[in-house]
């Protein structure tokens, strides 16, 4: 049995979806099911069980167990960037991780868990190092915590743990996020419905719309998650990007240009989009000036070093399978 938490999320039902590919389907998935988008990101996926989060967190409390589990993947967790209650964000991303954690040790079972670029804050270093950790927000913080419990427990651990700090990560399946959607996401949303993109004027030394931010492609971080599922030989810490940042009105125009491919028309630079007015720039709000990350960019080098040479998707082609697959759930009745 395969053991995926947070398997109705976003990543999560991508990643069940590429094990039913596979040939997979005795999955215990474990979620807390709370609106009809994340129904809809079960309805297609093959999987042996469910459970609810808090009975899965109770018999994980109780040392009890789920049968021959040969892998977790756990990916759920409280992915709100802008959550004050710590207490709840706590439990739920340390708390719950760390008694899988040992669990999972206990058992010999190899643990692929979600960490988060957020842990880097607004430092310009993404190395998977301790020194350049800076976690400016609650969410940051419980990610980074458990990071540091983990580098702790592989110095003994008889069994792999392999943690994956995933940075701006966009693809099908997040409708249910919300405002924690991607950007790729609401940028489409915008533009369909307006006919206009909204995005923040310059900060921190960037022109408007220029902040910079490592996007990968859903499908790449599934992959990443099956080629260290496939290699039960390693453990650590490691970025999940592209390597290479691009600005939020590359993104803007991947999106606009995704929707111009669809419909037959030519593709649209900076200069015509902002002439069409197809961009609009507003201020960003003093709350979330000190918190916010204008510059990411993975440092994939201890990635490579492991073995994987799968080339990451552009911004341009992922953007656009999404922006394609976006539009035809919209037009399907």
């Amino acid at each position: 049995m395969i053991i995926v938490t947070g398997g109705a999320g976003f990543i999560g039902s991508n990643l069940v979806c590429a094990l039913n590919e596979r040939g997979y389907t005795d999955i215990l998935l474990v979620d807390c099911v709370e609106n009809v988008d994340q129904i809809n990101n079960l309805a297609d996926l093959s999987i042996s069980d469910y459970m609810d989060k808090d009975e899965f967190r109770r018999r994980l409390d109780r040392s009890m167990g789920f049968g021959v589990v040969d892998r977790v993947y756990h990916q759920g967790a409280c992915s709100n960037t802008m959550a004050t209650d710590s207490r709840y964000m706590l439990e739920n991303n340390y708390s719950f991780s760390r008694d899988l954690l040992e669990w999972s040790v206990g058992r010999r079972v190899p643990l692929i868990y979600a960490s988060s670029a957020a842990v880097y804050g607004t430092g310009t270093e993404f190395s998977e190092t301790p020194g350049v950790e800076h976690p400016i927000n609650v969410y940051a913080y419980s990610k980074s915590l458990f990071d540091n419990y983990v580098r702790q427990a592989m110095r003994c651990a008889k069994s792999p743990i392999i943690g994956l700090r995933y940075f701006n990560v966009y693809g099908p399946r997040e409708s249910h996020k919300g405002q924690m959607a991607s950007m790729a996401w609401h940028f489409y949303q915008q533009f369909v419905e307006n006919k206009k993109v909204r995005l923040f004027r310059g900060t921190d030394g960037y022109g408007d719309g220029e902040q910079l931010r490592d996007f990968v492609s859903v499908d790449d971080v599934v992959k990443v998650n099956l080629f260290f599922s496939d290699h039960t030989n390693m453990s650590g810490i490691y970025n999940v990007g592209t390597g290479h940042s691009r600005s939020f009105n590359d993104l803007a125009l991947a999106v606009i240009n995704g929707l111009a491919q669809l419909n037959g028309e030519s593709v649209t630079e900076l200069q015509q989009a902002l002439s069409q007015g197809w961009l609009e720039y507003f201020s960003m709000p003093e709350t979330l000036k000190s918190r916010y990350q204008s510059f990411t960019q993975a440092d994939i080098s201890r990635l490579r070093q492991q073995g994987y040479a799968t080339a990451f998707s552009t911004l341009e082609e992922g953007v656009t399978k999404y922006v394609t697959k976006l539009h035809h759930q919209t037009a399907s009745p």
